[in-house]
């Protein structure tokens, strides 16, 4: 399979890269499938009986601003301060050897792709990101980048300060697509999409390989698109590295791995 997956890659004119919750799993980033994962990471919301969904509710912004901040501002931190893992270099070595255009499309809302040096305009980030800001009324349509230093309190998850709107002094939230969400701010995200659709249809007949990773079923969104984009384009094979649900039909590919080994292993048969 991973040579097979290695003569694909070998052949492709175009990449797109598709990623999910575990492909920063290799990073060192927490896995939150599932409450248990969850308390383990963040054992105040055991204590509180919250789960992920809860936890990552816009409500918490209205009712107590410094408890909405305190989750997100421990994750905003954990992004900045995590290295992403070789498999994000691996793709761009790929890429680069072949001097070929390439799109990443990502669930995740820690900015890893750009950290790795993947270019901004050629990332769409499904549910927005966790390194920009927005009003949380919103008073505008103003989108702006997150340079606020958040100091949290680890055994409550409060954050020590609470960040505010530049425009009109309301409290400030991700600008990120949340649980039981109404007031997030779509507009970066959908030029996002406009870049992307103006990308595939430059596709043409060129063979193109999607390489998804880490994209569970809880939230199919990353799964969905590959799919569609494999039955869209004739020339387009999908690779499907997962270590619990790699399962795609053919002519696609399932790999059962983590997304790093699963990237050695087909770079192993690259270089043999």
């Amino acid at each position: 399979m991973f040579k097979q997956a290695a003569d694909i890659i070998r052949q492709a004119d175009v990449f797109i890269i598709t990623a999910g919750a575990g492909m920063g799993v290799d990073s060192g980033l927490p896995d939150f499938r599932g409450n248990q994962g969850f308390w383990q990471t963040y054992p105040p919301y055991a204590r509180l009986g919250l789960s992920f969904s809860e936890a990552a509710n816009p409500a918490h912004f209205q009712r107590d601003p410094a408890f909405g901040w305190g989750f997100y501002g421990h994750r905003c931190n954990l992004y900045r301060s995590t290295t992403p893992h070789e498999g994000f270099h691996i793709i761009r070595r790929w890429i680069e050897q072949r001097t070929a255009p390439y799109f990443v499309v990502t669930s995740n809302v820690d900015g890893q792709f750009q950290k790795a040096g993947y270019n901004e305009s050629q990332i769409l980030e499904v549910h927005g990101s966790i390194h920009h800001l927005q009003c949380l009324k919103p008073c505008s349509d103003i989108i702006w980048p997150n340079n606020e230093q958040l100091s949290i309190d680890t055994g409550s998850m409060r954050s020590r300060s609470v960040p505010t709107c530049p425009r009109c002094g309301c409290v400030s939230r991700p600008n990120i697509l949340m649980f039981g969400d109404w007031s997030w701010l779509p507009q970066r995200t959908e030029e996002q999409e406009q870049r992307f659709e103006c990308f595939l249809n430059e596709l043409g007949e060129k063979r193109t390989v999607v390489i998804e990773m880490g994209a569970g079923t809880a939230i199919p969104t990353i799964r969905s698109t590959s799919e569609r984009l494999g039955w869209r384009h004739a020339n387009t094979t999908v690779l499907r590295i997962n270590p619990r649900e790699p399962e795609i039909t053919t002519p696609h590919i399932s790999l059962p791995s983590t997304a790093l080994e699963g990237l050695r292993r087909i770079d192993q048969h690259l270089n043999a």
